[in-house]
């Protein structure tokens, strides 16, 4: 079963908006009509574990802080893997994790991202 299209990932408050852009083998794309964002959807099946990949990216243009007058192309990306042995876990053990490690992240108003993003360890 395919993600439906289009995805939509609500970034300060605004809903964007990605029409389905590839479709293939273990993967699909989605991005928004200006390119701004990129919705990725992979998964690599191994002998012993199975890779799954949710990956969200934004590009942007904005001045150089070298030379402010040049505007300069940016990219930043967030990913979720999970990584799955072949025997072992169901699907809804797996979610439970997912969900743990979410509300983790997300907890007291996203305090540990903030704690990431600060360089904390």
């Amino acid at each position: 079963m395919a993600f439906s299209d289009p995805q939509s990932v609500t970034v300060n408050a605004v809903a964007q908006s990605m029409p389905r852009t590839s479709s293939g083998t273990n993967r699909g794309a989605f991005q928004k009509d200006d390119g701004t964002y990129v919705l990725s959807i992979s998964h690599e099946y191994g002998a012993k574990n199975t890779r799954r990949l949710l990956r969200l990216d934004n590009f942007k243009v904005a001045p150089d802080p070298l030379f402010p007058a040049q505007n300069t192309p940016y990219q930043a990306a967030v990913h979720l893997v999970v990584t799955e042995p072949a025997v072992g876990y169901t699907n809804a053990e797996l979610k439970l994790i997912v969900d743990g490690f979410l509300a983790y992240l997300t907890a007291s108003s996203g305090a540990m991202v903030t704690k990431l993003l600060g360089g904390e360890s």
